[in-house]
């Protein structure tokens, strides 16, 4: 079960580093909160995980609807 979980993991790495060389503003979108301070940054994807949960979620609904 861990070695599937961190495969998923990595494999989602992956896919957000291809995504970001693409040109997409995965991570940068309106709604993510970044904070610049002297020696430390706080990043905090709000708007991203949102349309990640909703694409999720749907992907998800779509497969349980077709193995019905």
């Amino acid at each position: 079960m861990l070695v599937l979980l961190g495969g998923t993991i990595v494999i989602a790495g992956v896919v957000l580093i291809l995504l970001g060389r693409a040109n997409l503003p995965v991570g940068r979108l309106p709604g993510d909160m970044v904070y610049r301070g002297k020696n430390s940054t706080f990043y905090f994807p709000l708007a991203t995980s949102i349309v990640i949960s909703v694409v999720l979620s749907v992907l998800l609904y779509l497969i349980a609807w077709i193995r019905r």
